[in-house]
């Protein structure tokens, strides 16, 4: 495994897996149970900045010491579109002055390599500490343009923290040898990707599955083999 990759584990988001990975879950449940995992994400994941340290207050019966909360206006969120777009939109909600950045990246038909088709990001996102979101980590390709993009504009690897759903041994282990520096939070690992660069046992097309555009079809939803 990525030494910088961190798994969350807890009976809730084991709970949360069992009714989304459902290939008989409706849109509603897929979406209500993805939504719940996605707040839980954003928590963790803000935990994780550099700016959380440990931090003792006084209760109203003596003193506690834990981690203070994170400097959220000196954060970037930055999702691959579009599926990305719904754990930012999680990231957001518990920090509302959060900056936003959009990468879209997609995988061009003729050499199957991701493809970047559109940036923008924040002037100073330099200054910033970078939440990078996107549900599924697969074979690692569009994680990876994502990562170039943020370090073409001058981001260093110790300041991207890159959270997502579902991750597999293959995309790990790209991100260990091209990315090392970055830091990596999933809530799943799944053993392997098929010959179709399926994520197995998977889930299916998050986004697809999500925002109600893809069909069930020879047992899959879309392809989630990024």
């Amino acid at each position: 495994m990525n030494p910088k990759a961190e798994l969350l584990s807890s009976r809730a988001i084991t709970m949360l897996f069992t009714i989304f990975r459902n290939k008989s879950a409706t849109q509603r449940d897929f979406v209500s149970s993805a939504d719940r995992l996605m707040t839980i994400l954003a928590e963790e994941g803000l935990a994780r900045l550099p700016s959380v340290v440990e931090k003792t207050v006084t209760t109203p019966c003596g003193s506690y010491t834990g981690l203070s909360a994170p400097s959220t206006d000196q954060i970037c969120c930055v999702d691959i579109v579009r599926s990305g777009c719904i754990l930012l939109e999680a990231v957001r909600k518990v920090a509302p002055d959060s900056k936003t950045a959009k990468i879209l990246i997609q995988r061009d038909e003729e050499t199957a390599l991701p493809k970047l088709f559109y940036s923008k990001l924040p002037d100073n996102i330099t200054d910033l500490n970078v939440m990078l979101c996107d549900p599924m980590l697969a074979t690692g390709g569009s994680a990876l343009k994502a990562i170039e993009v943020l370090k073409d504009a001058g981001v260093k690897e110790e300041n991207i923290l890159f959270v997502n759903v579902l991750s597999c041994p293959e995309g790990l282990k790209k991100l260990a040898d091209s990315a090392p520096g970055v830091t990596i939070l999933t809530a799943a690992i799944d053993p392997q990707l098929n010959e179709a660069k399926f994520i197995v046992p998977g889930l299916g097309d998050f986004g697809d599955r999500y925002y109600g555009t893809f069909g069930y079809s020879n047992g899959l939803w879309g392809t989630d083999g990024k």
